[in-house]
C-alpha cells in the first residue's frame, strides 16, 4: 500500500464525523496532497483546515467543495492557486500565509462572500485589480511580500476595515484608498512609501490606528496633511477607551506610529 493510500485509510474512522459536522481538521498531518476523500465529500464540507502540512499543489477539483465558507492552508510549500479557487461562491475566510505563492488567480474576485484574506509570508509581487469586486472584505493582510504597489481597485472593497501590508515594497498608495469610509486598521512598516494620499484622514473617517516605522515618511509630514488632527483625536479617543476599560496598556498603545528622525 503507497503512503498516500495508507494516509487515506487511516482516516478511515474521521470520516464520518467530517460528514456530520462538515469540518476537517488536517493540521500538521504531514501531507503532501489532499487526501481525494475530502474531495468527495463536496457539499458537506464548511471548514478545511490543512495548515503546516507540506501541500505543494491544491487540486483543481477544489470547486466540488461548494459550499466551503473557511478554507485554511498556511504554512505549506504551494506556489500557485487553481484559477477553480472561485467557484467557491460559499467561502468567507482564505487562509494562504507562508506558502510560496508568486501570484493569485484572478478568479479570487468571484469570491463575493470572502470576509477575510490573508496572504502574508509569500512572494508575490501584485495583486490582481479583481481584489476590488470583494464588496464583503473585511482583512486584507499581505505582509511580507514583494509588492510594489496595492491596486486601485482596492478602494472599491468597502467594508474593509484593516489593511496589513508590512515588509513590502511599496512606494505609492493609490488616491482610491480614501473611499474606504470604514477603514481603521493601516499597517504599512517597512515599505519605501513617502506620501499618502492627499486626503486620507479626511475620507478614511474611521481610521484609528496608523503604523509607518521603517518608511522616509516623518511625523511633520502626517501633521501637514488635511485634517490630521481628526484622526489624531479619533487615536486618542481609542487609546482613552482602552483606558477607561482597565484593558492593559503597554507602550505601542501611545505610539504615534512612525520613527522620529
Amino acid at each position: 500500500m503507497g503512503c498516500c493510500a495508507s494516509k487515506e485509510a487511516s482516516l478511515g474512522g474521521k470520516v464520518a464525523k467530517w460528514r456530520t459536522t462538515g469540518i476537517i481538521g488536517l493540521r500538521d498531518s504531514n501531507l503532501k496532497a489532499l487526501p481525494t476523500i475530502v474531495l468527495e465529500l463536496g457539499a458537506a464540507v464548511r471548514t478545511l483546515d490543512a495548515t503546516s502540512n507540506k501541500l505543494v499543489k491544491i487540486p483543481a477539483e477544489i470547486e466540488c467543495l461548494v459550499s466551503l465558507q473557511r478554507l485554511m492552508l498556511a504554512e505549506n510549500l504551494l506556489e500557485s492557486i487553481p484559477s477553480t479557487i472561485g467557484l467557491l461562491q460559499s467561502l468567507k475566510v482564505l487562509t494562504l500565509d507562508g506558502n510560496k505563492l508568486l501570484s493569485i488567480p484572478q478568479e479570487v474576485g468571484l469570491l463575493v462572500r470572502l470576509e477575510r484574506l490573508s496572504l502574508s509570508g509569500n512572494f508575490l509581487s501584485s495583486l490582481p485589480d479583481t481584489i476590488g469586486s470583494l464588496r464583503n472584505l473585511v482583512l486584507l493582510d499581505v505582509s511580507h511580500n514583494q509588492l510594489k504597489h496595492l491596486p486601485a481597485s482596492l478602494g472599491s472593497c468597502f467594508a474593509l476595515e484593516e489593511v496589513v501590508g508590512n515588509a513590502n515594497m511599496i512606494e505609492e498608495l493609490p488616491a482610491t484608498l480614501c473611499n474606504l469610509a470604514r477603514l481603521k486598521s493601516l499597517i504599512l512598516d517597512g515599505n519605501k512609501l513617502v506620501k499618502l494620499p492627499v486626503h486620507l484622514f479626511r475620507d478614511c473617517k474611521s481610521l484609528q490606528t496608523l503604523s509607518l516605522h521603517a518608511t522616509p515618511i516623518t511625523i511633520e509630514q502626517l501633521q501637514e496633511m488635511d485634517d490630521y488632527a481628526l484622526f489624531e483625536a479619533r487615536r486618542r479617543k481609542k487609546i482613552d477607551k482602552r483606558i477607561d476599560t482597565n484593558v492593559l496598556m503597554n507602550a505601542g498603545y501611545f505610539d504615534e506610529g512612525v520613527d522620529r528622525k
